[in-house]
């Protein structure tokens, strides 16, 4: 390996005072040319002396030109000619430094470093270790290492202005014995010139990307050994490092959180829970320096990397664009002519693989699922456990109230200027595991944080990470942003009516409309599991009242806590089995109890609007008003349909419709109102494998599809992808005629091994959010056939 040393200034920069070389130290060219008007005649007093000592190593400068490459020592030529001058590495000095010629980390995929640190997985040749954890490395010199008399140490630097008061340049020492918890290195085994280290990292290290470098010291000199960027470590979180904050101490849920790289996202609304596959690929070629140029983009400084605390906060931020030119630009206009519809994306890789190789422009278009899922990518490949987590019937509070508000007329419809505050159908964001010291006790674990560009969190499009245990009880004052996830699972809904003044006074409220079902993938099954009790207590008990009013105390509209109203007359809206389905009329049923023991008379006005997911108003499809006797304890159930001629030409993504409810009695004048969320379910697509499934053989797989509407969907584009079957690729299909069934064939070569997953979906204007997915177990080649 080529041996070079610092210059006197790089050296004492670091705190180390200059040793005697031959050679001369990189100045500035003020200072180069000051020593050559000084020096003109008798030239530099250390090169002088050596001239006088070795006249052969050091000419006069009419002999030799001086570069200002500064070089430990210069090797001396077997013989030199009046044409031929000395070369480093030439010398016969040489030998009487302890040059490095070679670093062997050990970093093949197979090996013990990247096995016991669990990075085996990753396709990529770089060195790939976990922070805390010891790894070992073979290092090989110009001559036998001395203890005696040799000194060495390892130089790790990372970030663009490595310092060592930062972390973020790292000064390894040679010891005899390895005691734990610092960096350090000790020799395990010497043969000859080589000599293999074990090296020790801090569990607090930063991640990221670190240069490498060797210095030797002996009595005769320095050597530096150069860089090479084959060399560079990769520095990863630790899970299983029990001094990490982010240790899991079980490996069912580590195999789960860290490792696995497919997924389930879950969507459609609390009555009518929709699953898809998602590839995370965390694993894949290209993935892992993707993340390194998240983190690098950012522009936030690398001594801030150590904490999982500050990197969710940074990666937060940069999976979203509206700050920073972050990974995926949000779209909900349903126009999505200039990039990729949200609804095609199957998983993260083809999106961070686009993103890094444009340089940082920011790949279109995504809505929260997808934000989501590029999210738990980054997490499990930067080593943080995570995990994708959907909550259904999701609130947006837009102005700190911890509540959401609905704003009402005098004639009870609602005012959709002032509705600010929605409800979304569903809302997706993650889960990331760690210790937080900064809070309480208690508050470590999950911790929710959310790449959605919703609200601000310091200014930034951000959020989190929020404890959990801090979101369960509502203490919405600790960090970070426990109120905003607390109001989209906790919030009450509060309904405000217009008063003849222009003031509004509140007239109803819902206290289990929010925060159902939240879901995510069970560990180590494709089951969905219900996460619910790690954000709220049970709906109506003590302890979420609690919470809720200990949360709402300290919003903006607290006075909300101080309404009471009898209310003996309830609604309530009901679906049969899995709901309407898309190109069908949709059937809901209403029911009216009435639980006094007087009879009751009532207007009730229905309003049935087409909605995007995120619970913001497209368009009012159908209204009416009934008005309705109800005798005594009498429960009366009413049939409510709307026919597929009223909603077809107003769909938008997510097929989202919204029932709106309200009415007064007339003995109480007791407001009802309820909101009840469905959507119309779309077809699967149906794949079936062809042929037999071999690592690098060819087959193929059968997708077939049924329109469902009486319409022709125009310019059908297929999206297929599979984490070791193929790379992602659109197929532009074309139109698809009313009712019409399709197939299709596409071939591709299985290049891993094992059980794998085979995604697909179907995107075009008339119809969104069409997906299927296969399992194809692929064989290793039989290479004795």
């Amino acid at each position: 390996m080529p041996v070079s040393t610092r210059s006197i200034r790089e050296r004492s920069a670091v705190g180390r005072f200059p040793t005697v070389t031959f050679g001369f130290g990189e100045d500035t060219e003020e200072e180069k040319e000051a020593s050559e008007e000084d020096n003109a005649e008798q030239g530099n007093a250390c090169q002088t002396w050596l001239r006088k000592i070795c006249p052969c190593c050091c000419p006069q400068r009419n002999d030799v030109d001086i570069t200002d490459t500064l070089i430990t020592v210069t090797d001396y030529p077997s013989e030199v000619t009046d044409d031929k001058k000395p070369v480093a590495g030439d010398s016969e000095l040489d030998e009487l430094l302890l040059n490095v010629k070679s670093i062997d980390l050990m970093k093949g995929k197979s090996g013990e470093n990247r096995t016991q640190h669990h990075t085996d997985l990753y396709q990529s040749d770089a060195f790939i270790i976990r922070r805390g954890q010891n790894f070992h490395m073979w290092i090989t010199l110009s001559r036998p290492f001395d203890p005696s008399t040799d000194k060495l140490h390892l130089d790790l630097k990372t970030g663009p202005l490595p310092t060592v008061s930062k972390g973020t340049h790292v000064i390894i020492p040679l010891v005899e014995k390895l005691e734990g918890n610092r960096w350090e290195a000790s020799i395990v085994s010497q043969d000859d010139k080589r000599m293999k280290l074990s090296v020790n990292s801090l569990p607090t290290a930063l991640i990221g990307r670190y240069q490498i470098i060797v210095e030797t010291h002996c009595a005769n000199g320095q050597a530096v050994s150069t860089h090479d960027p084959a060399n560079d470590i990769i520095m990863l979180f630790n899970p299983w490092c029990e001094d990490d904050t982010v240790f899991m101490d079980a490996e069912d849920e580590r195999q789960e959180y860290v490792l696995n790289d497919i997924g389930k996202i879950y969507y459609g609304t609390m009555d009518q829970i929709g699953v898809r596959t998602w590839d995370y690929g965390q694993f894949q070629d290209g993935i892992l320096a993707a993340c390194i140029f998240v983190l690098e983009k950012s522009g936030t400084p690398p001594s801030g990397w150590g904490d999982p605390i500050n990197v969710v906060r940074v990666v937060s931020a940069m999976i979203n664009s509206p700050d920073d030119l972050g990974v995926v630009e949000g779209d909900w206009s349903g126009n999505y002519s200039a990039g990729t519809s949200p609804t095609v994306w199957s998983g993260s890789v083809e999106i961070l693989n686009e993103y890094h190789k444009n340089n940082g422009n920011p790949v279109k278009y995504g809505q929260c699922w997808v934000f989501a899922g590029v999210f738990t990518t980054v997490l499990r490949c930067l080593g943080i456990p995570g995990r994708t987590v959907t909550n259904f019937s999701s609130a947006h509070d837009t102005d700190v109230s911890l509540t959401t508000d609905v704003y009402l007329d005098e004639n009870l419809d609602p005012i959709e200027l002032l509705n600010a505050d929605s409800i979304w159908n569903f809302h997706v964001w993650n889960d990331a595991w760690m210790a937080r010291p900064d809070l309480p006790a208690g508050n470590g674990g999950w911790q929710a944080v959310d790449a959605t560009p919703q609200e601000t969190s310091q200014g930034t499009f951000r959020c989190g990470p929020a404890a959990l245990t801090a979101v369960r009880n509502g203490q919405v004052f600790l960090k970070h942003d426990v109120p905003f996830v607390f109001a989209e699972v906790n919030s009450d809904k509060i309904y405000w009516q217009k008063n003849t003044d222009g003031t509004f006074s509140q007239i109803y409220s819902e206290k289990k409309v929010v925060g159902h079902f939240i879901s995510t993938k069970a560990v180590g099954t494709d089951e969905r599991m219900d996460i619910t009790h790690f954000y709220k207590h049970p709906e109506g008990t003590e302890m979420e009242r609690i919470a809720v009013e200990t949360a709402c105390s300290y919003g903006s509209k607290a006075e909300a806590y101080t309404y009471t109203k009898s209310q003996d007359v309830s609604i309530e809206v009901t679906m049969d089995g899995e709901g309407p389905k898309m190109g069908e009329d949709a059937e809901l049923k209403i029911i009216l109890r009435n639980s006094s023991s007087e009879e009751r008379k009532l207007t009730l006005h229905s309003q049935v609007a087409v909605m995007y997911y995120t619970g913001v108003h497209k368009a009012t499809v159908k209204k009416d008003m009934t008005d309705l006797d109800l005798m005594p304890n009498e429960e009366k159930p009413l049939e409510w349909t709307m026919e597929y001629k009223d909603y077809k030409d107003q769909l938008v993504d997510q097929a989202a419709l919204m029932l709106t409810l309200t009415g007064r009695v007339k003995e109480t004048q007791q407001v009802m109102a309820t909101q009840f969320n469905f959507r119309l379910r779309t077809p699967d697509l149906i794949l079936k494998p062809i042929g037999k499934a071999v690592v690098g053989e060819k087959m193929a797989v059968e997708i077939s599809f049924t329109n469902p509407l009486t319409q022709v969907l125009k310019a059908v584009i297929f999206h297929v992808e599979g984490l070791g079957l193929l790379t992602a690729r659109k197929i532009h299909y074309g139109d698809i005629g009313s009712r019409a069934s399709v197939s299709l064939t596409e071939h591709f070569v299985p290049t891993l091994p094992g059980p794998r997953k085979l995604l697909a979906s179907l995107d075009c204007k008339q119809l969104t959010q069409v997906h299927g997915v296969t399992g194809i177990t692929v064989e290793e080649k039989n290479n004795g056939a």
